[in-house]
């Protein structure tokens, strides 16, 4: 059989084609109970690592080398899906045949306590899972009421034979909950209904951390779009020309601030649109179908997740704006400063210029004057000759 050499191939080939199964779908049958865990810390990537370098060393389990993307491993009572993506890490915990009826007996509880302290400052999702089996519950069923007693409930049909509930809320134990219920999926359908899931929570938040940046940005928008208009009545005065350095100074200043706002939101802005889309795709994908009485997760976003992304694009469009009319006014400012040193220059040649033809005429008058003296002295000794 022919075979390639190692020689003969792309030297990414490899390496892009594990991509395609980076990430497989975990094969969770109902009933379980799941833990999920994202982790944000941009201030030191190599944390997501050393964590999972710390969870098996707990468990004397050979962690994987450095640079892996996803990590799966058993660890007996419960089994770990680690995931490394651009910005954060996730962790999964599953606990198969986990049926405690309500959220009390979760996957996490068998995780070290000193290493959750581990985790401090970083976690953007923590989110329980429970998945069953059974038939399709009613909104004003007693088991709904009892996991998710404050409102709003959120809930939907999905993958045609599925169920899911939440609340979309973070309990005091600072975990929001799903019911994910099996009333007829397909094999491994429930694994790859629970990732989407952990997606959208997971997309969701990050995401949303654009929002403070925008509601931020807005506030400078405002000031520098005050002193801009400020600056527009200064130009448009008649003694613009004496007070060009310090107009001018004044628009750097602006230019500066509205830079500093650009390097820090541009990424966050243009990040949160992609993770935006994704939570719009994995939505798609779970194919919803309405439950009467409770708005659908698509829904759910619709109203939610929707106006902030809106407000940071708003945002987003006035930096871009204002940037643009900074510019405009620097280059009329500069065109009005250009042109008063034109009529400043004009002026000094004019000036030069007159100060030549008196120069001249005074020259004339001064060899007329020299002519006639020349012309007399020659008379007065041409006289005294024999």
């Amino acid at each position: 059989m022919l075979t390639l050499a190692g020689a003969l191939n792309h030297p990414q080939r490899l390496a892009l084609a594990g991509e395609i199964h980076a990430r497989p779908f975990m094969v969770i049958e109902a009933p379980a109970s799941i833990s999920h865990l994202a982790l944000h810390c941009p201030d030191d990537p190599t944390a997501h690592e050393r964590l999972l370098e710390a969870l098996c060393a707990r468990f004397a389990v050979a962690a994987p080398a450095p640079g892996a993307q996803h990590f799966v491993h058993d660890f007996g009572h419960f089994r770990v899906k680690w995931e490394r993506h651009s910005e954060f890490s996730t962790w999964t915990f599953i606990e198969p045949g986990a049926d405690g009826g309500d959220f009390t007996r979760t996957a996490i509880r068998h995780v070290p306590a000193d290493w959750l302290e581990l985790l401090r400052g970083s976690v953007i999702v923590a989110a329980h899972i429970l998945a069953e089996q059974g038939r399709p519950l009613s909104i004003a069923g007693a088991r709904l009421k009892s996991l998710f007693p404050v409102p709003p409930l959120v809930g939907s049909q999905v993958l045609g034979d599925g169920e899911i509930w939440t609340d979309f809320q973070v309990g005091p134990d600072g975990f929001s909950k799903f019911l994910v219920r099996d009333v007829g999926l397909r094999e491994s359908q429930m694994g790859r209904l629970l990732q989407r899931i952990c997606e959208i929570e997971n997309y969701l938040m990050m995401a949303l951390l654009a929002l403070p940046l925008a509601r931020d940005g807005a506030q400078l928008l405002d000031t520098v779009e005050e002193e801009l208009t400020e600056l527009g009545s200064r130009m448009s005065r008649l003694d613009v020309d004496g007070d060009a350095e310090g107009l001018l100074h004044a628009i750097s200043g602006l230019d500066g601030r509205l830079r500093a706002m650009s390097f820090r939101t541009g990424y966050r802005f243009s990040a949160a649109q992609a993770y935006y889309r994704i939570v719009g795709a994995r939505i798609g994908e779970l194919r919803e179908r309405r439950i009467e009485g409770v708005p659908t997760v698509g829904e759910f976003m619709e109203r939610r997740l929707a106006p902030a992304m809106e407000t940071c694009t708003s945002v987003a469009a006035r930096q871009e704006a204002l940037a643009a009319l900074l510019n405009r006014s620097n280059d009329m400012l500069r065109t009005r400063v250009n042109l008063a040193q034109e009529r400043q220059t004009q002026s000094v040649l004019d000036s030069l210029n007159r100060s030549t033809n008196r120069q001249l005429r005074l020259q004339q008058a001064v060899e007329g004057l020299s002519v006639v003296a020349i012309s007399y002295y020659g008379v007065g000794l041409a006289g005294y000759m024999p």
